[in-house]
């Protein structure tokens, strides 16, 4: 009966989603404020209902009721309960439904604290992303339905895939979902203003909380998957730029250029027209991740390749509202019109320079991700574009990126002096440079990644913390700290996500440089030398999980006689599934990780070990979570908050009245 209901709830959310799209829109057109009022309560109504038909399904996964096709193709009665809650989302179905219930919170987030914007504004807004749920919901209801049945249930399901049977990636959907739905409001207010034929200041203050709540969604989902793919996968590697990962990537990017565009027009009313393209193209790249992982056209790990069917819906999707999007931006480019005027040397021209590394960059990713699928569909060749690829075109634009970062955090509004800007970084600039030939003087026979990626890391660190001081201004060393803890939030958050950006670059070169690795076949008793350490492979036992059957090796590293750790590398198998996974062992440090993982048994009576030794590997997900944290505390600032930002602007028009 839940589940009916479930269903139910989710029809009548389309229902509502249908009126809140175009009575508000109409309303606004014709300036009647009785249908402008009706897209708030229709929000949150929209969010109450596809909430229920969410917990519905839930509920069918964690009672096990396998009268629904999707809980036996996706739980059982053995798996832990974790992992039937996460089973919810873990399929093509329940991640769309994910997906509608996140877009319709966004919305009704949006009604509920954005009362103070413009009531046309807002009412345009809400309609928009009410457009987006009734594709969403159509899409589901006719070619993803969750609630189908049975006519005659099994006693138990299939389970879940192993591979996602794991707390990382349990909660690694939600937060991307929260980042690419989230952007889907910086559309929203985008195709709003276009619709309005306005774009300023205050437009900027409302678009920018959302952005950057989505970009930090999308930083801790980013950081879960690597995370996730560093431990479970068990091949020691925290990023392969498989598609998934590169939808990922690419609106975070896009997403990154756009907050820092939006700053450019609220603080001096230039880039108006660039910043709504990043707008439209970061919530768009959110739509061509959704078709790279749901289409079908790719083969991951992570990826729900189940209809052809389903992908070109999406991809309907995607040419509709990115088609009409732009379209609309082309008719009313007339209407954009900057403002502001800068000179070559201003904190506008570093912003601009910053925008564009970070689309070109994540142009690149697009274009090697999409490569192959071009290349079979209009040359009828098979490629493959890996690795190699995106190692030699995606780091140039990083390392300029992070070069410019510190000197636009300096530069004055509308006109600057580098010479004047440079000063205070000389003693960062000079501190990175000696410590990055310390790192290559230490090293011998390796490349020169380590050594830059530590200079471009204590740059960035030590540019965010100038950046702080010299917000402080002159004075006494007491009143100065005393200015320092008064900064703004917004100051403290950006500095502490540029110091992020430095750590987790430091730790990404210094592991892909420093690590040490040894692939061996040891039998029981042996050691071996890893590095500085020595590895002993004691024993290897059977132990039964809840789920599956582990044959668990018991290793013990050594360092000059003494203990470092004991650690016990599994190799599971899922009966269920009938798949094995790989499950490493890590001892982690600060300065390194020792990485163990065993394989299969061989001939010879030894077993397949993998070891490797990963200097600064924590520091990359340290640096992610620093980024976030940046994000947040920025959030908190209360000049950025939407209420704030429209009721200056209603003061303000006021006074002009």
């Amino acid at each position: 009966m839940i589940t009916e209901l479930g269903h139910f709830a989710l029809i009548l959310a389309l229902a509502v989603a249908l009126i809140q799209m175009v009575v508000p829109l109409v309303g606004a057109q014709k300036g009647w404020p009785g249908w402008m009022a009706v897209a708030d309560p229709a929000a949150t109504t929209q969010f109450i209902l596809v909430a229920f038909s969410f917990g519905a399904l839930m509920w069918a996964f964690v009672t096990d009721d396998f009268s629904l096709r999707l809980v036996v193709d996706n739980s059982h009665t053995l798996k832990p309960l974790l992992y039937k809650i996460a089973g919810t989302w873990g399929n093509h179905e329940g991640s769309m439904l994910l997906w509608v219930l996140i877009l319709s919170l966004f919305g009704a987030m949006a009604s509920v604290f954005g009362g103070n914007l413009p009531p046309r504004l807002r009412a345009r807004v809400l309609a928009v992303q009410a457009s987006i749920g009734v594709a969403f919901y159509i899409f589901i209801l006719f070619t993803s339905n969750p609630f189908l049945r049975l006519a005659q249930p099994p006693l138990n399901g299939q389970g879940m895939n192993p591979l996602l049977q794991d707390p990382g990636l349990a909660f690694h959907p939600p937060f991307l979902y929260l980042g690419y739905v989230g952007l889907s409001m910086a559309f929203s207010f985008a195709v709003a203003a276009l619709i309005e034929g306005r774009v300023d200041a205050a437009w900027a203050r409302w678009v920018r909380p959302w952005t950057l709540a989505a970009w930090v969604f999308l930083t801790i989902g980013i950081a879960l998957g690597s995370w996730w793919s560093y431990y479970v996968l068990g091949w020691g590697g925290f990023w392969f730029w498989d598609p998934v990962e590169n939808a990922s990537l690419m609106p975070w990017l896009f997403a990154a250029a756009l907050l820092h565009s939006a700053i450019v027009v609220e603080k001096r009313e230039a880039l108006k027209s660039w910043t709504i393209l990043l707008a439209i193209l970061a919530f768009g790249f959110s739509l061509i991740g959704t078709f790279l992982v749901r289409s079908g056209v790719i083969t991951s790990v992570h990826a729900f390749a189940n209809d052809p069917r389903r992908g070109v819906f999406i991809l309907v999707i995607l040419g509709l509202f990115m088609g009409g999007a732009l379209m609309l931006y082309a008719a009313r480019a007339g209407a954009m019109e900057a403002k502001g005027v800068f000179s070559t040397v201003s904190r506008e021209t570093a912003l601009v320079l910053n925008n564009v590394l970070l689309a070109v960059s994540a142009f690149v990713v697009f274009i090697g991700t999409i490569w192959p699928l071009v290349a079979e569909l209009a040359f009828n060749r098979k490629l493959s574009v890996g690795p190699p690829f995106f190692d030699l075109a995606f780091p140039p634009f990083l390392i300029a990126l992070a070069l410019i970062m510190p000197f636009g955090t300096l530069m004055p509004w509308k006109r600057g002096s580098l010479a004047r800007t440079a000063r205070p970084l000389l003693a960062g600039a000079v501190l990175a440079l000696a410590l990055g030939a310390l790192a290559w003087a230490m090293q011998s026979g390796r490349s020169a990644l380590g050594p830059v990626g530590l200079a471009l890391g204590t740059w960035l660190v030590a540019g965010a913390a100038v950046d702080l001081m010299t917000r402080t201004g002159r004075g006494a060393v007491g009143n100065r700290l005393g200015r320092l803890m008064r900064l703004p939030r917004a100051d403290w958050g950006r500095t502490t996500a540029h110091a992020g950006l430095g750590i987790a670059i430091f730790g990404i070169c210094g592991v892909l440089a420093w690590q040490t690795e040894d692939i061996r076949i040891a039998k029981v008793g042996e050691s071996f030398p890893v590095g500085a350490y020595t590895v002993t492979l004691n024993a290897v036992r059977k132990a039964p999980g809840p789920n599956y059957e582990a044959t668990v090796a018991d290793m013990t590293v050594t360092r000059a006689g003494a203990t470092v750790a004991v650690l016990h590398p599994e190799k599971r198998f899922y009966p269920i599934a009938g798949m094995p996974t790989t499950n490493a062992a890590i001892s982690r440090g600060v300065m390194r990780d020792i990485y163990l993982v065993v394989g299969d048994p061989q001939d010879n009576g030894g077993y397949a070990v993998r070891s490797y030794i990963k200097p600064f590997a924590d520091w990359i997900w340290i640096g992610c979570l620093i980024m976030a944290a940046g994000g947040v505390l920025s959030l908190t600032d209360r000049r950025y908050r939407i209420a704030v930002g429209a009721r200056r602007a209603a003061t303000a028009q006021v006074a002009a009245e």
